[in-house]
């Protein structure tokens, strides 16, 4: 329920409201991408958590760059698999962590 709220809430700011401050983030992807993907894919807890570091670190006192979501534990596991149905790639970075990379043939529905 919360979950689904916040992702409508994301969906909302990033159709609307970052027209106004197109290509301003200091990170790929966008922090409000960052942080859909991160609520998609982890507790709430730790996807609160994530999302406001990465905030607090988009600004001008840090470089920036690509900074791919960490996924924290694999959970579930595919049944269909074709390069149109994957909606993200892992790729893995440490034990039983991985990061999440958009696959941008996904055919789904994203939101």
């Amino acid at each position: 329920m919360i979950r689904k709220f916040l992702l409508k809430f994301l969906w909302l700011y990033q159709k609307f409201f970052t027209l106004i401050g197109y290509g301003s983030c200091r990170y790929y992807p966008s922090c409000s991408e960052y942080a859909r993907i991160n609520f998609e894919n982890n507790s709430i807890s730790s996807a609160f958590y994530h999302t406001f570091t990465r905030i607090l670190r988009c600004n001008q006192f840090f470089d920036g760059g690509i900074e791919y979501p960490v996924l924290d534990k694999l959970s579930l596991k595919p049944t269909n698999i074709g390069v149109d149905s994957i909606k993200y790639w892992l790729v893995p970075n440490k034990k039983n962590r991985f990061y999440i990379i958009k696959n941008f043939s996904f055919k789904g529905k994203m939101c």
